[in-house]
């Protein structure tokens, strides 16, 4: 088996993951990541021969753009300050703790590679956090969070690294020239995250087509994360500007063709890149073993020694974290969504899985120190990083889905529903408004206003049937039953219309991009 072929295998993964996953209550990631243990042990895979300088700038860009896409800068403001008692308080503390424990069990690991250590590890993972908390149906307050988290501390958990490697490389190490380094790469990320969200923005107005457009929002990710580095900025954090101004800015309500390609687009590169991501992780143990030869019970030790600071510090630091923002919270009139139970910690504490960022910066660690001399301790920071990523991937992931169900986490549905009803009145009641504004500039004839009055309370309806409820109570169950056959009706009749159109593909003479076009307006009809 070549390289190609093992990019294959781990694409149809990918996809095939995701049903067996659902089927089994496993997130897929956790499952594409035993999917490449099983491959790294099989003697005819080869090892995986990507430049460790690539695998952030390749993997990373699209998985937090699509990550964003499913929310918004109010929820981040929101619950800015969970967000950031986790993305930066939390992963300073887990550096310093892993550092220290390293440094002191390790023999001769200088105190600047344990702090690159301690840095590699320290951040959980954006895309394992976000795919277990939707697969679980957590409540949205957990899935906020622990999104806002994983997104945000790859920039603290980076800088920190590329700091502690600079020292450890050339020897030496300045206070205030690491915190300038940390500002000045936070500003420019700022300024090239808002500079090409934009300028993207403008280019997508005047692209106008949905394919452009769609292909556009592939290279800007790209293109924010690579242009941000280049000016030593943080390249995840300029990445997540321009997408969360994107998703802002950048959104035509009556843009129908776009918003429906576009999610089914991203869901696909999502799906896609998460697997091949953490199938990599999988095959990287590879290294870990070789790396290992020899001395297991030795570096075997000082991982589960890494891995029980880095779970025990996110449970120590969450409990008096979640406290003190409930004090906080209830002190000031915010709308803000904190943990409500330590139930609801406990499971936020076992979603603290590391994967892709800290693969990459544990194999991007140099080989060799300015001076010349090996790295100091390089084999033994990438086993332990190994090590904590396996046991917080693998056994927390497979043992959280027990966890959720056991201590009875779950989605407040009632609260879900309700504000789906209230958007459904609401959406009703902006036709209604509108139809009243074409009423005093149009003579509508009594029968047509009557009838687009009904289509204006059906908008409602059709997106929570219970709104009905509330206006129309008498008629609410009639109406439904109608709606259902309505529908069900105008399925079967556009039905019948694809198939005839379809049909005429494999006719002689027929153009097939003409049948293609009709069939995207019927396709398109079809979900309103």
């Amino acid at each position: 088996m070549d390289q190609l072929a093992l990019l294959f295998v781990l694409l149809l993964g990918a996809v095939v993951s995701v049903p067996v996953g659902d089927r089994l209550g496993l997130p897929a990631p956790v499952l594409m990541t035993l999917l490449g243990i099983v491959l790294a042990l099989l003697e005819f895979v080869p090892n995986v021969e990507v430049p460790p300088d690539l695998i952030l700038p390749l993997l990373l860009p699209p998985l937090l753009y699509a990550a964003v896409r499913r929310t918004s800068w109010r929820q981040f403001a929101a619950n800015v300050r969970p967000i950031l008692l986790l993305a930066v308080a939390l992963v300073f503390v887990t550096t310093l703790c892993v550092a220290a424990v390293a440094h002191a069990i390790v023999p001769g690991l200088p105190l600047a590679a344990a702090v690159a250590l301690g840095a590699l590890v320290a951040p959980p993972d954006p895309v394992a956090a976000t795919a277990v908390a939707g697969q679980l149906g957590l409540p949205r307050r957990l899935v906020s969070i622990l999104e806002g988290e994983g997104l945000f501390n790859d920039v603290t958990a980076i800088v920190l690294y590329h700091v502690a490697i600079a020292a450890a490389v050339s020897g030496t190490f300045s206070p205030w020239q690491a915190g300038l380094d940390l500002v000045l790469s936070a500003v420019v990320a700022l300024a090239v995250g808002l500079a090409l969200g934009w300028g993207a923005n403008k280019l997508m107005d005047l692209l106008g087509d949905p394919t452009l457009q769609i292909g556009l929002s592939l290279l800007v990710p790209y293109a924010s994360y690579v242009m941000a580095e280049e000016l030593h900025g943080s390249g995840v954090l300029a990445v997540l500007i321009t997408a969360l101004f994107l998703a802002e800015y950048a959104t035509d309500a009556d843009d129908v063709m776009t918003r429906l390609a576009g999610h089914t687009f991203w869901d696909i590169v999502d799906t896609l890149v998460t697997g091949v991501a953490f199938g990599l992780i999988g095959l990287e143990l590879h290294n870990a073993v070789r790396t290992a030869s020899g001395r297991w019970d030795e570096m075997l030790g000082w991982a589960a020694a890494v891995v029980c600071v880095v779970v025990l510090v996110r449970l120590l630091y969450l409990l008096p974290a979640t406290w003190l923002t409930k004090r906080m919270h209830a002190k000031r009139d915010v709308d803000e969504e904190i943990p409500t139970s330590w139930r609801e910690t406990v499971v936020m504490w076992w979603s603290g899985m590391r994967g892709v960022a800290s693969v990459a910066l544990a194999l991007a660690v140099p080989l060799e120190t300015d001076s010349g001399a090996p790295f100091p301790d390089r084999d033994e920071i990438i086993f332990i990083a190994f090590g904590v990523i396996m046991a917080t991937l693998v056994l927390q992931g497979l043992t959280l889905p027990w966890l959720v169900k056991r201590l009875g986490v779950r989605a407040d549905s009632e609260r879900e529903k309700e504000f789906e009803k209230q958007l459904a009145v609401r959406a009703a009641r902006a036709a209604k408004r509108r139809l009243k504004e074409i009423e005093e500039v149009e003579d509508l004839p009594e029968e047509l206003s009557e009838q687009m009055l009904r289509r204006a309370f059906e908008i409602g309806v059709r997106i929570s049937p219970d709104m009905g409820e509330e206006e129309r109570r008498e008629a609410h169950q009639h109406r439904v039953r109608r709606l259902k056959r309505v529908r069900r009706i105008q399925n079967e009749l556009l039905s019948a219309a694809r198939h005839e159109v379809l049909a005429a593909r494999s006719e002689p003479g027929a153009d097939p991009e003409v049948v293609d076009r009709v069939l995207r307006h019927l396709d398109v009809r079809s979900l309103r």
